[in-house]
């Protein structure tokens, strides 16, 4: 448990100063920082992984296009 705390703490100060006029009210602040760490590498990763995806869809691109072009 005590490891547990310690890691925690850790992780409230590499999140930046710490806020709030109690311990508890500080480790809600970090907790809330922490959701929004996450929220942030979600997204990213989603962003990432979009544009990876479609990395070099050209080919596939021009051959939706012509497809399109000679049915009308």
């Amino acid at each position: 448990m005590k490891k547990q705390k310690s890691l925690w703490r850790v992780w409230a100060k590499a999140l930046g100063e710490k806020s709030g006029r109690t311990d508890r009210e500080a480790d809600i602040i970090a907790g809330i920082r922490t959701f929004i760490l996450f929220a942030y590498m979600v997204t990213n990763v989603a962003i990432v992984a979009n544009a990876v995806r479609h990395w070099n869809n050209i080919d596939n691109c021009h051959a939706e296009n012509k497809s399109r072009s000679s049915n009308l």
